[in-house]
């Protein structure tokens, strides 16, 4: 974190781009503040807006490899299942990569809640411009999203390592078809505990950090990763 070196973000950026790094993984919260220092070529992170990738060519230029990786986790977990109708908590950087590659996947439905509502209509609208596939609501509560949901998706740091909670409390996880935690610090969440002990299918953050870790560096280095063997080395013990 940019505070942890003595820096401001804005300082870490041009710092990392002088001293010749060939680019950056972005996480909460700036995956939208990055924003001002890329160019996005790619029609889909525009439409998302929100970078978590940073290559430094002669013009900085962003990506998405949560968006990417989600999309490869999802199906490396599920095959080629559907998500169906699905809730997501949380309508920033990681909700809005999520919400795209959910529409990629195939999602029936997609019900957005934040406790900042005007995030969720800025997604909302953003989904609508790009596809038509997907249906895609705003929700006037937690409760309202997950009703008749198939797949739940925490897209808050609540459950993350300093942000302690579930933001799921008190919803109804039994019977769901799956549910994932885009936190992966701790790996195990209370959401996935609780999950599990509902008997519902997880997909777990952890998943999502390998897959767009992998796609990262492979941006980065021009190297092919073999996802196996690097879960393997990277998976916490039991």
């Amino acid at each position: 974190m940019p505070r942890e070196l003595g820096l401001t973000f804005d300082m870490l950026i041009g710092q990392a781009k002088e001293q010749g790094l060939r680019g950056l993984n972005i996480t909460h919260p700036y995956k939208e503040r990055i924003l001002q220092f890329v160019t996005i070529e790619d029609s889909t992170v525009k439409a998302i807006g929100a970078c978590n990738t940073v290559l430094f060519n002669m013009h900085p230029i962003g990506l998405n490899t949560d968006y990417t990786g989600y999309i490869e986790a999802f199906k490396e977990r599920f095959g080629d299942a559907l998500p169906g109708a699905v809730a997501i908590a949380g309508s920033g950087g990681v909700g809005k990569a999520i919400g795209f590659a959910l529409a990629q996947l195939g999602a029936k439905s997609l019900k957005l809640f934040d406790t900042d509502e005007r995030k969720s209509f800025a997604l909302a609208n953003s989904l609508r411009k790009a596809q038509h596939r997907m249906n895609v609501f705003v929700a006037p509560s937690l409760e309202d999203a997950c009703a008749d949901a198939d797949g739940l998706i925490n897209c808050t740091p609540l459950g993350m390592t300093g942000y302690e909670g579930n933001t799921f409390n008190g919803v109804r996880l039994k019977g769901r078809r799956w549910i994932c935690d885009a936190v992966y610090t701790p790996v195990e969440t209370a959401f996935l505990k609780e999950a599990k002990a509902a008997g519902v299918e997880i997909l777990s953050g952890f998943e999502l950090f390998l897959y767009q870790g992998i796609h990262a560096f492979q941006l980065f280095t021009g190297r092919q990763v073999n996802a196996v063997t690097l879960r393997r080395m990277l998976a916490p013990p039991p």
